[in-house]
Order: C-alpha cells, then sequence, then structure tokens
C-alpha cells in the first residue's frame, strides 16, 4: 500500500518553467514542467499565476497538471506558453492509497487527470485497472487513450454521442463490483456523491479526492473544513474515504471565499 506524503512534509515551493502546453480540448490543457515535483497521485500543488491569483491543481503526473478553464486563474493560464514560469508550492496533502489487485477508476470531466496518473502507479505495482469516465459530450472527451492503455475503459456522455448515455453512474452496471478492491473517485461533487450513494455498502472500500476553497494549504485557517468532523481538506485530504463522507456535508452543500454556504455543483 503507497500513500500520499502529508501536507508540509515534503512541500517545497519552487519557479516551476512550463516546458510543454498540450491542448486535450477547447477547453481542457496539459501543462508540463521541465522539473517534476515527485508527487504521489492525489496530492495536490498551489498554482501561483502571478497578478492573479493562488489556486490548488491537482497534478496528472509526476511533471504536469491538467487544467480546465472555468475561472478567472485558470483562464489566465491558457495564455501561457513553453518558457513562462508560475509559482508552484507543493506537493501537499494526503494521496490515494493503492488496496488490493483490482481496482476500479471513476472520473468525471478533469477529474479523470489524477486517476489517470494513478492508474500509471497502479499498473507498475501489477495491479489490474478498469477506468469508468464521464463527460457530457464527446468533444468534452479527455485522456481516453492514456486511460485505454491501462486496462478495460467504459465511456459514458450525458447525451450519448460517445459510449454509454448518461451519467458516469449508469457505466456501473457494466462492472462487476463484488471483483472489485478498491473505488478511486475523482471529479464533479455530485458525480461522486452518486457514485458513493449507488455503492453505500462499499464505502469503506472507495477513496474519494475532492474539492474545497483553499486558502493556506496548510491545515490552519479553517477555510476548508468540511461538516460535521472539521476535516482539513487540505492537509488531511484531498483524498477522503467515502465513509467519513457519507454523513457530511458532501454532495449537499458547499462553502465558499466568504465562509457561506452555497451549492455543491462543479
Amino acid at each position: 500500500m503507497r500513500e500520499g506524503a502529508i501536507g508540509g512534509t515534503a512541500a517545497r515551493a519552487t519557479d516551476g518553467v512550463i516546458k510543454e502546453v498540450i491542448v486535450e480540448s477547447d477547453a481542457v490543457r496539459t501543462f508540463c514542467f521541465q522539473e517534476p515535483h515527485s508527487p504521489w497521485p492525489g496530492q495536490y500543488m498551489m498554482v501561483w499565476v502571478r497578478g492573479v491569483d493562488e489556486i490548488p491543481m491537482s497534478f496528472s503526473g509526476p511533471d504536469r497538471m491538467t487544467v480546465h478553464a472555468v475561472g478567472e486563474a485558470t483562464r489566465a493560464l491558457f495564455d501561457l506558453q513553453a518558457g513562462d514560469a508560475l509559482g508552484l508550492r507543493g506537493p501537499l496533502g494526503n494521496g490515494f492509497s493503492l488496496v488490493g489487485e483490482k481496482i476500479l477508476l471513476v472520473g468525471g470531466g478533469v477529474g479523470v487527470a489524477p486517476l489517470a496518473f494513478l492508474g500509471d502507479e497502479a499498473r507498475k505495482a501489477g495491479m489490474e485497472v478498469t477506468s469508468l469516465i464521464g463527460f457530457r459530450t464527446a468533444s468534452d472527451v479527455v485522456l481516453k487513450s492514456r486511460l485505454e492503455g491501462l486496462g478495460e475503459l467504459i465511456l459514458t456522455t450525458d447525451d450519448g454521442s460517445a459510449g454509454v448515455k448518461g451519467f458516469v453512474s449508469a457505466g456501473l452496471a457494466k462492472v462487476d463490483l463484488e471483483e472489485v478492491d478498491q473505488i478511486y473517485l475523482c471529479g464533479p461533487e455530485l458525480m461522486m456523491w452518486d457514485v458513493i450513494n449507488r455503492c453505500r455498502s462499499r464505502a469503506d472500500r472507495i477513496q474519494a479526492c475532492i474539492n474545497r476553497y483553499f486558502k493556506c494549504a496548510v491545515g490552519v485557517c479553517g477555510s476548508c473544513c468540511l461538516d460535521p468532523e472539521g476535516i482539513r481538506v487540505c492537509a488531511e485530504g484531498p483524498v477522503i474515504t467515502a465513509e467519513r463522507l457519507l454523513e457530511g456535508e458532501f454532495g449537499r452543500y458547499r462553502r465558499g471565499p466568504s465562509g457561506s454556504i452555497g451549492s455543491c455543483q462543479g
């Protein structure tokens, strides 16, 4: 079993010079850096887009991050090219733990990126990997060939333009969950909650990489704490077992920069 280092113990601040920018789709790009950062899948780094903001981003490989342009900082990232630099702080947080012999990766949207990284490590460890990934439409699909290289791939799209028609959970029917030792989740919160809710009896075998509003990223400010336990997602997560998420705020609401409660969409 391998697990990511606790935030702060392995973290370092660097000036990350971009080596290459890979266009994955109209709204998704992968930024490769000149130097690897020795992360474990599921860990993240704080990315300082100078003059704009500092935001958390998951690793999609030892030397890269895959970004969906959804806000001011991520859109600013898309203006950068090879040779430009970002401020990087990490790796941070606790990553996934590899458990068992047969695993299922379940991802939605750009959430498939850290799972592809995990799948690479699982294959190195001799594990059997099945991937279940979902997107809104065929034009949104990213990292498909990378995941196909890991093992069986099940694809869903909301509109049926590729693969199985329906949400990601529609693909669960194509998997014999009794043979799966561990399920790994990453993607939109309502997608992950749907899968967790349908697999409640297996909650102790599900690891979810979740997203909350991060400020300090070292477990001090409390901005990312989850009700009712007060889990500090930036330091104790971002990977958390599903059994700890069943009765809390996950899938129900989330807090924004001001601390006010809002929708858990996205």
